[in-house]
This record gives C-alpha cells, sequence and structure tokens, in this order.
C-alpha cells in the first residue's frame, strides 16, 4: 500500500503493521497451549484407579511404556512389537543406567499383555520401574 505526502508525489511512507504479526503470533500460541498436552501421551488409555500421583522424574530419566487394550505397545511414542520394546528398552538403559521406566497400561486390557513386559525388563535387570495409576479423588 502506497501512500504519497502532500509536498511530493514521488516519495512514499514505508510503515510496517505489526498488527497481522501480533495475531499470527497470537494464534500460533493458543494452536501450541491446546497442542502440547496432546502430545504428552501418544496412546488414549484408561489408567486403573488408586494410587498417587507420579513422583517427579528428570524427563531424560524417563522410558514410557504403553499397553492398550487390544495389547500394541509403545515406548516413547513409537509403536512396536514386544521383542523391539525390549531391545529399546535395553538400549535406553544401555545409555542411562538411572533409567526409570514408567509403565501405562489399561485398565481393560488383559494382563497376558502386562506381564512379558515386566519378565523383559527383570530379565535384563532393569528393575527401577513405576506403574502409572489415575489418582484416587479423596474428598
Amino acid at each position: 500500500m502506497r501512500r504519497f505526502t502532500q509536498r511530493n508525489a514521488l516519495v512514499t511512507l514505508s510503515d510496517i503493521n505489526l498488527t497481522p504479526l501480533l495475531d499470527l503470533a497470537w494464534t500460533l500460541l493458543i494452536i501450541f497451549m491446546i497442542t502440547a498436552p496432546l502430545l504428552e501421551h501418544s496412546m488414549d488409555l484408561e489408567l486403573p484407579g488408586g494410587g498417587r500421583p507420579p513422583l517427579q522424574v528428570n524427563r531424560q530419566d524417563l522410558a514410557e511404556v504403553e499397553i492398550d487394550a487390544a495389547g500394541s505397545y509403545r515406548v516413547n511414542g513409537e509403536p512396536l512389537g514386544i521383542d523391539q520394546l525390549e531391545q529399546a528398552v535395553v538400549a535406553l538403559y544401555g545409555q542411562n543406567p538411572n533409567l526409570v521406566v514408567r509403565i501405562r497400561a489399561d485398565r481393560e486390557g488383559t494382563l497376558q499383555h502386562f506381564y512379558p513386559v515386566i519378565d523383559r525388563l527383570t530379565r535384563n535387570n532393569i528393575t527401577r520401574i513405576s506403574l502409572a495409576t489415575r489418582p484416587e479423588d479423596r474428598r
């Protein structure tokens, strides 16, 4: 958009309009605020009740294993079979001996999908395991 001064028709005024830039910044901020909690967990699981809120663990010391009701496994959001799950967690444990494995299992799932994970972890001397539950309402 060109504006001309009254003195000289050949001189243009150059202004930067910040309104569209601020609109874009606010829109992106809102989008990231909405999507950030959704990226925290990759599977939509209904956790079993009972228990306390999880203890705070350093993010680099945490590996998250998710098991849905159908028996699908994910390690840190990546879908894997049980053998690949074992290899992935052992590799993570080799890089970080302070690793804590948090297992998030759907409450509708059967134990036939849960026990092999525990077995493979303990077989590889990975004993720092946390079981995720839904905290009880204390009213």
